[in-house]
């Protein structure tokens, strides 16, 4: 399976995820850090893939998303952006109405 095959099985396999440095329990930049916590307090169910772990995936996301930096947060397989955006969507409280709109879809 090529990185490409893999992104899209990853974000077909999980509603919400976040592609970070680092783990959520061992963010490893604030920026990472920012977006697990407020993933953390919507009380978000995500998957996290730490990019430092597979450098291939970590080159292939950027040109397959379109997006230079990270944390990359998806939700239905699209792309809702970077940790500004992300803090920005929480304190208007879109975020959490996202979130909850793929928890009733799941149920």
């Amino acid at each position: 399976m090529d990185v490409i095959e893999r992104i899209k099985e990853q974000l077909e396999n999980n509603p919400v995820i976040l592609y970070m440095k680092g783990t959520p329990d061992f963010p490893q930049c604030g920026f990472s850090n920012q977006a697990v916590q407020v993933l953390q307090a919507c009380e978000a169910d995500f998957a996290a893939v730490n990019i430092f772990e597979d450098l291939e995936l970590r080159d292939a996301l950027k040109s397959y998303s379109n997006w230079p930096t990270y944390p990359q947060l998806y939700i239905n397989a699209q792309l809702i952006g970077g940790c500004d955006i992300i803090v920005d969507l929480y304190k208007k409280g879109e975020l959490a109405a996202m979130l909850a709109a793929v928890n009733n879809t799941a149920e």
